[in-house]
């Protein structure tokens, strides 16, 4: 059986949809179950049995001769929580013991981590483990993630093959219920739908023209293939980035939410908010050598194709995968 923790969230649940689609459906879904609003990611999915949050790690004490493997995506994600007794309890503590009960039962584990640990890219967007020690999250979300990655290699024991996922930004069907923390693509198709525009943030840095901040939008479908990749192939332990390896501009994202809706563009810049201004990111570009040294030749889909498919096939039609 294979563990899906955040199983109802936005990437979880499109791991499970595809997993489906291959013929898996010995699944065990892991989530807060309490809470609705993320209930149609669930429905026609096909797996083997629900374990809330909170009882998951005695389930798995108990069960664990019958896993085969871990993906661990379920967090507190919200770049803008600064409860770190929330943080380090959901993010660091709970990810801590899932790695120690797979480490003691020697289950292949895949955990999220993410790009937020780069900060502001001070030191590159490479997944080599030499600079974790160096970076500096922007927020107490990426530093939550940052500080199990540290944790987690300094492990002498670990599970037998396990792979830290540094997601970019992960944009496609599933993620409705995210709120403010929901994809640009989201917010400027919902924009687009109530006003007619999108509203951009104009550029406060001399090197780059307004809406020409870049940024590694990876479509989710893409994403959940890397991480079955990762399953199938056992590659080499570690931090893996997954993002195209290729950054677009906020412009070429509005541009594509326009088109896939067949409408002409309509864009208004406004000024980035004075206090996020001194922490904003104007580019990220994830370094993919590691993961394509791996074997993973898999083409990324460019934003315009992951917009299209994303806009017309679900947001339209207000489906889910």
């Amino acid at each position: 059986m294979i563990v899906i923790t955040g199983a109802a969230g936005f990437i979880g649940s499109v791991l499970v949809g595809k997993l489906n689609e291959l013929g898996l459906q010995n699944l065990v879904l892991v989530d807060d179950f309490s809470k609705h609003e993320k209930d149609p990611n669930l429905a026609n999915k096909l797996f083997f049995e629900k374990i809330e949050r909170d009882f998951f790690l005695e389930w798995l004490d108990v069960n664990h001769k019958n896993i085969d493997f871990i993906f661990h995506i379920g967090a507190r994600s919200a770049t803008t929580e600064f409860n770190l007794e929330v943080l380090n309890k959901l993010n660091l503590h709970y990810t801590q013991k899932v790695w120690t009960l797979c480490s003691r039962y020697q289950i292949p584990l895949i955990y999220a981590s993410s790009a937020a640990t780069y900060g502001l890219g001070e030191f590159g967007y490479d997944d080599s483990h030499s600079i974790v020690e160096n970076l500096q999250p922007l927020n107490p979300y990426g530093r939550s993630k940052n500080d199990f990655d540290k944790w987690a290699l300094k492990q002498e024991t670990t599970p037998p093959f396990w792979a830290g996922l540094k997601y970019f930004n992960v944009y496609g069907p599933n993620e409705y219920h995210k709120g403010s923390m929901a994809s640009v693509v989201l917010h400027a198709y919902n924009q687009i739908k109530n006003n007619g525009e999108v509203k951009l943030f104009k550029s406060h840095h001399p090197d780059y023209s307004d809406g020409m901040q870049l940024r590694d939008f990876v479509y989710v479908k893409d994403v959940v293939d890397v991480m079955i990749f990762l399953m199938k192939n056992k590659a080499e332990s570690g931090l893996y980035n997954v993002g195209t390896g290729h950054a677009q501009s906020f412009l070429d994202l509005a541009n594509a939410t326009f088109s896939a809706l067949q409408l002409e563009p309509n864009i208004v810049f406004v000024p980035t908010p004075e206090n996020i201004r001194d922490k904003y990111q104007y580019f990220t570009e994830a370094k993919m050598d590691k993961l394509r040294a791996q074997g993973y030749s898999a083409a990324f889909s460019r934003l315009e194709a992951g917009v299209t498919d994303y806009v017309q096939n679900f947001l339209l039609n207000t489906k889910v995968y």
